[in-house]
C-alpha cells in the first residue's frame, strides 16, 4: 500500500460571541481572529499527482468563511453554544461534506495563545 499524503489550508475569520458560562468576561459580547487549519490525507491520484487540487480546497473553505467571518456565533444554530470545540467540529463537518478526505481542524485563537484540534475517524472505501 503506497504511502498517505496529506496537505493542508488555512484560513481566518473575525467573529463574536458570548458564553453563559465560564469567566465573567466571556459572558459578555466579545469578539476573537480565528485561524482553521485543515487538513486532508489520502492518496495522490497518479494521473494528476494531486491529493485534492488547492483551488477545490480554497473555495469549499471560502464558502464557511462566508458563513463564520463578521458574525454573531451564537446566531448560527447548527454551532450550539460557540465553544471553541463546537467550532472545531462544525468547520469539520462543513469541510468534510464538500472534500472527503478532510480528516483534521485545528482552530487558533493567536491572540490567546489557544487551539483546539478535531479529528474525525478515517473514512474507508
Amino acid at each position: 500500500m503506497p504511502g498517505m499524503i496529506e496537505i493542508s489550508q488555512e484560513f481566518g475569520f473575525d467573529a463574536a460571541h458570548y458564553l453563559g458560562n465560564g469567566a465573567a468576561e466571556n459572558r459578555r459580547l466579545h469578539g476573537h481572529s480565528f485561524y482553521a487549519e485543515v487538513t486532508l490525507r489520502g492518496q495522490a491520484d497518479p494521473a494528476t499527482g494531486f491529493l485534492r487540487d488547492f483551488g477545490e480546497v480554497d473555495a469549499a473553505l471560502k464558502a464557511i468563511r462566508e458563513i463564520l467571518d463578521h458574525r454573531l456565533l451564537n446566531e448560527i444554530e447548527e454551532l450550539g453554544v460557540p465553544t471553541l470545540e463546537n467550532l472545531a467540529k462544525y468547520i469539520f463537518v462543513r469541510a468534510r461534506a464538500a472534500l472527503p478526505e478532510v480528516v483534521r481542524v485545528k482552530l487558533r485563537r493567536p491572540s490567546y495563545g489557544q487551539t483546539c484540534s478535531y479529528e474525525g475517524a478515517e473514512r474507508r472505501a
